[in-house]
């Protein structure tokens, strides 16, 4: 019966449907990159781009920011999951909340909120008089510097990684090793870490890839000190217009894509042979007492947090309420012009803020129409067909975002085949780029609810008459209600403040907030900069309440800092 089920309730249009909505989001713009790549390569002689030193200095420049951001990341995210999930450390959820902050803020922003933490124009170092002295470098402006900042930003992946597979250990395992005699110490490293490494691996390979197509934070903190990745010398390239540049920033993004590809790559070797099954009620929440330890490993908790988010972002309010960047802030000196700039005067940055919040809603309505039906798609078909589809959705979002900016470049330069109407140099294109990075976190909790539901409601409406878009309607919407908001919601929270796509596809009159902060700071403005950091920071924490206050009412895993 369930067979026949699911291959009759499927209406004719649905497949051609998902077809199109991959291949227009995903395997048409991907393919024209290649292409235009292979061409410059083979033809247009844009092959000389690969013997510029100032290439292979970008690609080690990538290398050594990437590889070590990964290892920041992976020393912080880890050890936030380990004791977050495994010990009773005192506000465990709060913790979790504040430790994803990092992750949803934008990177440029964690730049500037860092650069103004440091260095001898620190405004908030100069109101408590420890600001070195003037002339001194700022320490961010090198390759450590963008290491450190790529670390403390992708550390909430390795441990949403992390995570997830400590909360799949079974219970009874760990309590057998204790009774049987084995410390806290022997669980950990002789059943729960080889148990985990899988996951410890994913969120490694996943915040290397995070790493390598990063570009709010190699353009604040590199180009000043001409310290160049990939990234930012394809915006170089573009800024730079010539007849090359198409063939050169297609060839760039060709190596952005190869080293995240490599970087995938080595995660699939090394997780060869750690392929573990487990049985028993998983989730060893607590399974440890710190007893004595407790309140200082708590304190030690707080310390970090306060390093990697409570100081940065004082710093930054301090900077946006200085009169100019490097004055120091005293009871005198505070002043609200940089907001009363951004919020009344800057017609470009009320023009930044319509476009993203116009760009993240159109998104995030356009992915959750998109997703119900191939997420219907997916749960209905066989495994292989899922997992095709599933793997097409999820190619766009792995890739890093500029590499998806010059494939819409390339792809609607000119006039759309059909219609003839040129949309590159408007919002369209930016949206477009919005709705195929973004897929797959749309499709998530969408999917995630589809897989809860059971099949023989639906059954019971389609043997009584109802048709697809009544059983969507009556049946499945109302069930899966909370997982399309959460949908809607996520989709908004990241592309609301985002940088790396747009940063190739705005043109006058299409500034999003990530491009606004980018180029306020690129002309000097760094208080104005800053203040229109913090109304973002305040955006990014209010969309996070909310879906706090609504986390109860999700699946399960749609809510990241969840359990």
């Amino acid at each position: 019966m369930l067979s026949r089920f699911s291959g009759n309730s499927q209406p004719r249009w649905l497949f051609p449907f998902v077809v199109l909505c991959l291949f227009l989001l995903s395997v048409l713009p991907l393919g024209r990159l290649a292409l235009t790549g292979l061409q410059s390569l083979v033809k247009g002689g844009n092959h000389q781009i690969l013997l510029e030193p100032s290439l292979w200095l970008a690609v080690w420049n990538t290398l050594i920011t990437s590889l070590w951001g990964t290892v920041i990341s992976v020393l912080i995210g880890g050890s936030f999951a380990f004791l977050l999930t495994l010990f009773n450390v005192r506000g465990r959820g709060v913790l979790a909340f504040l430790f994803m902050l990092p992750m949803m803020i934008p990177p440029q922003v964690t730049a500037l909120s860092w650069i103004g933490m440091t260095g001898p124009s620190s405004t908030l170092l100069k109101a408590i008089g420890l600001a070195p002295p003037l002339g001194s470098p700022q320490p961010l402006y090198s390759l450590g510097g963008i290491a450190l900042l790529y670390g403390v930003q992708n550390a909430p992946l390795v441990y949403l990684a992390l995570r997830a597979s400590l909360l799949s250990i079974p219970r009874d395992g760990v309590e057998a090793a204790r009774l049987s005699g084995a410390s806290p110490r022997q669980v950990l490293s002789h059943i729960i870490f080889p148990l985990v490494m899988p996951g410890l691996i994913a969120g490694a390979a996943i915040s290397f890839v995070s790493c390598v197509g990063n570009f709010g934070i190699p353009a604040i903190l590199g180009i000043p000190a001409s310290i160049y990745t990939l990234t930012t010398l394809v915006y170089s390239k573009f800024a730079s217009f010539g007849a090359s540049t198409f063939g050169d920033i297609s060839i760039l993004s060709g190596l952005i894509a190869v080293l995240s590809i490599l970087g995938l790559l080595v995660e699939e070797r090394m997780l060869r042979g750690r392929d573990f099954r487990v049985l028993g009620l998983s989730g060893p929440t607590a399974a440890f007492q710190l007893g004595r330890l407790r309140v200082p490993v708590g304190i030690l908790l707080w310390i970090v947090m306060a390093a990697i988010l409570f100081l940065p972002l004082l710093a930054l309010v301090a900077s946006s309420l200085a009169p100019a960047y490097g004055v120091p802030l005293t009871m005198k000196t505070v002043t609200f012009r940089a907001y009363e700039e951004i919020i009344f005067r800057q017609a470009i940055t009320r023009t930044a803020f319509q476009n993203s919040l116009l760009l993240s809603s159109l998104a995030a309505l356009i992915l959750l129409c998109i997703s119900v039906p191939v997420c219907y798609f997916v749960v209905r078909s066989g495994r292989r067909v899922a997992t095709l589809v599933s793997g097409l959705a999820d190619i766009p979002h792995a890739l890093p975002g500029i590499v998806i900016a010059v494939a819409f470049i390339l792809l609607c330069a000119g006039p759309l085949p059909l219609v003839g109407v040129t949309i590159y140099g408007t919002l369209w294109i930016i949206l477009l780029a919005y709705c195929s990075a973004f897929l797959s976190v749309s499709l998530r909790p969408v999917v995630s609810a589809f897989r809860q539901l059971d099949p023989s409601l639906e059954e019971a409406a389609r043997l009584a008459g109802a048709g697809f878009i009544r059983r969507m309607i009556d049946i499945l919407m109302p069930l899966m209600a909370p997982a399309c908001g959460a949908s809607v919601i996520l989709v908004f929270l990241i592309a609301s403040h985002e940088l790396t796509v747009s940063a190739l596809l705005w043109s006058a009159g299409t500034q999003t907030l990530g491009v606004a902060i980018y180029n306020l700071d690129d002309s000097g403005s760094f208080n104005l900069a800053s203040a229109l950091s913090v109304l973002v920071v305040v955006m990014v924490i209010a969309v996070m309440a909310v879906l706090e206050l609504v986390a109860d009412r999700l699946p399960k895993g749609v809510v990241p800092w969840r359990s």
